[in-house]
């Protein structure tokens, strides 16, 4: 049996960056993959020969986005210095700072995608359910450093993850709906609100 060719990376990027973008806008039901064919500078049948179904294009993607989110993460807070700082950033970014506000219309429209689809596919309740772990593990990360160094204080660090990472989840679902009052300053002032007073710190100088 002929072992299929591999996909050079930049194309493998191009044609994801291209689904990305279309099943943001249309959703996973309306997408095409032609549209994502012709958005990606390719043919339907090379996207059907490398990813095989829209499904599996879906998953692709998501993937794709979600280390893309998380390269950005990576690189607006490795020159922070301290952990209040990195957390009060990561907060920030999440909350729609312009950083970061372009990248996650995309991304959260395909985690939208996701959560509505894991309620009934168990493929994709799995990869949701690894998407939150690797989103509540990034906070327990700043956090345990933060008790390390004395800045935080000493609490169960995965219930209080649980408990930001829910409200960061649902901020950033009313934002993306459009919701008039889910404004960046004030969902940031309560998303670092109820950091400070869990974590018992004070609010940094501005991180951005």
């Amino acid at each position: 049996m002929a072992t299929r060719p591999k996909i050079s990376r930049k194309r493998r990027q191009q044609i994801l960056e291209a689904a990305v973008e279309v099943i943001a806008a249309r959703g996973v039901c309306g997408t095409r993959i032609a549209d994502v064919a012709v958005l990606g500078g390719t043919s339907a049948p090379l996207v059907l020969y490398y990813f095989e179904s829209k499904d599996k294009l879906l998953t692709e993607a998501l993937a794709f986005a979600e280390d893309r989110f998380y390269l950005a993460i990576f690189a607006a807070l490795s020159n922070l210095e301290t952990a209040s700082e990195r957390l009060v950033h990561l907060i920030e970014l999440t909350c729609g700072h312009e950083s970061t506000a372009e990248l996650l219309r995309d991304d959260v429209a395909l985690w939208i995608e996701l959560w509505s689809r894991a309620v009934r596919d168990e493929a994709a309740g799995r990869k949701r359910a690894a998407l939150d772990r690797r989103w509540r593990m990034t906070i327990a990360d700043i956090v345990r450093e933060g008790q390390r160094t004395g800045e935080f204080a000493d609490i169960d660090v995965d219930s209080f993850c649980m408990l930001l990472a829910s409200l960061l989840d649902g901020m950033v679902l009313q934002h993306a709906l459009g919701d008039p009052e889910a404004e960046y300053e004030l969902a940031r002032g309560i998303c670092v609100g109820l950091a400070c007073r869990y974590l018992e710190f004070s609010v940094p100088e501005e991180t951005t």
